[in-house]
């Protein structure tokens, strides 16, 4: 990893997040954008792994951080995918343009 400079990783995160950004504002499926939240998390933390790794003080909080960063995006991935399920069965549609009330 000491090949590579941190410039290329955050080249990388920056890439990554906008493309999740970009996703997140103009898809219609709720479901593309969950995905793209879900880029925008990992591009955090591979900024978070690279300055820890390659920092002023290398250490492990990058990782730790990182690691607790993937589990709540596990958590959120579940619950999201839940909610979807249950607006599916009540709405028969993921377009994310036709959820804009609770009930009808």
């Amino acid at each position: 990893m000491n090949d590579i400079p941190v410039a290329g990783y955050l080249v990388l995160a920056i890439i990554l997040f906008c493309i999740g950004l970009y996703g997140a504002l103009t898809k219609r499926n709720a479901v593309i954008v969950l995905i793209c939240i879900e880029l925008m998390m990992n591009a955090a933390n591979l900024n978070l792994v690279a300055f820890s790794k390659l920092g002023l003080f290398p250490s492990l909080n990058g990782q730790v951080f990182s690691l607790f960063t993937i589990t709540v995006a596990a958590a959120e991935a579940a619950v999201g995918l839940a909610i979807l399920i249950a607006l599916y069965r009540n709405r028969q549609t993921v377009n994310v343009d036709e959820m804009n009330t609770l009930k009808r």
